[in-house]
């Protein structure tokens, strides 16, 4: 009866034990949703006054005003656009006591010492220092409603959970052309991702240094459903984007090809040619016993460990073409 009960005390133990490592893995933010949207608010004490009364009396910003007006963002945001008002104030805060005792008097003297007047950035919102989740929501407010269907993802995406922000990438003051290009997202991705920065930096790597390829080709910084956030819907389908002559189908195929490349390649760079996590023939002999390939023993064992594979059997990921025993061998 000790046993059992002892039993029994185990089973309870373990059974809490693994609830609470699923309350863990689960996704929540640290604060209710209605408490990010608090601190978007801004002083309950001051009114909105628009873009034009807070940049009127101010030459401050002047070139990040150009900038954004200018920018596809500003153009839609425009009065022309028949949009709503959406402008400085939907990120900032309301901003009459940012603007407060700025006069064309005080600027006129600000501007006979050499200075540009700026406002009372401490009444507006603290955007650096809010919580991430609230910094993505200030973005989020508008860029749910629109046609980007990847943001759709984005509460669940790998960035979000790891507390990473829209502004963390994008900065709409940094000039017209709000979209990052291509050949500087890596620039971008390795601010945090320094182990793919140093496989890059490997002998064999895709040609991302040479701009010919960029981590957006492969992968949806906006979030995906699947896995590492990949365009494709599996590895393979990813690869395949680039590497079609890859893809098949056909009739010999080697069975770990079919949905992950990366059962023998390293997809950002490796020690090895073509991206082999393995130099040849050992990558092969991990699932194939070797054979001989002469009748003379004295040299079999040498040939056996240091023939590549691929000297004969060339069309590694796949033929249509059996080979000389009628099976297929990967010959031709």
């Amino acid at each position: 009866m000790t046993i059992i009960k002892s039993t029994l005390g185990l089973i309870g133990a373990l059974i809490i034990i693994v609830a609470g490592c699923e309350s863990l893995k689960s996704s929540k933010p640290i604060l209710p949703m209605k408490e990010y949207e608090k601190m978007l608010i801004g002083r309950l004490d001051a009114d909105y006054i628009g873009t034009r009364n807070c940049l009127s009396a101010c030459h401050y910003h002047d070139k990040i005003r150009r900038d954004f007006e200018a920018s596809t963002m500003g153009a839609q945001l425009s009065k022309k656009s028949g949009m709503p008002i959406v402008d400085c104030e939907s990120c900032h805060g309301p901003g009459s006591l940012a603007v407060k005792g700025i006069t064309p008097e005080r600027v006129k003297r600000d501007a006979s010492e050499g200075k540009q007047t700026a406002c009372n950035y401490r009444t507006l919102i603290n955007i650096k220092n809010l919580p991430p989740q609230a910094k993505s929501l200030i973005c989020l407010n508008c860029h749910t409603a629109n046609a980007t269907f990847s943001l759709h993802n984005w509460n669940a995406s790998e960035h979000a959970i790891n507390d990473v922000t829209c502004i963390d990438c994008h900065n709409v003051h940094a000039g017209p052309d709000l979209i990052v290009r291509p050949r500087d997202t890596f620039r971008m991705c390795i601010k945090c991702h320094k182990d793919v920065e140093a496989q890059y930096s490997l002998p064999s790597h895709h040609p991302i240094h040479e701009k010919r390829v960029f981590c957006t080709d492969c992968h949806d910084p906006m979030g995906s459903t699947n896995e590492n956030m990949l365009r494709g819907d599996s590895v393979k389908a990813t690869c395949t984007r680039c590497h079609a002559e890859k893809e098949g189908p056909f009739i010999y195929e080697h069975a770990e090809n079919t949905e992950d490349c990366t059962t023998c390649h390293n997809a950002h760079g490796s020690i090895n040619n073509n991206l082999l996590k393995v130099q040849l023939p050992f990558l092969c002999l991990q699932c194939h016993p070797g054979h001989v390939i002469s009748s003379s023993s004295s040299v079999d064992d040498k040939r056996l460990s240091y023939t590549r594979c691929t000297d004969c059997h060339s069309q590694i990921h796949g033929t249509d073409i059996p080979g000389a025993d009628g099976t297929g061998t990967f010959t031709q």
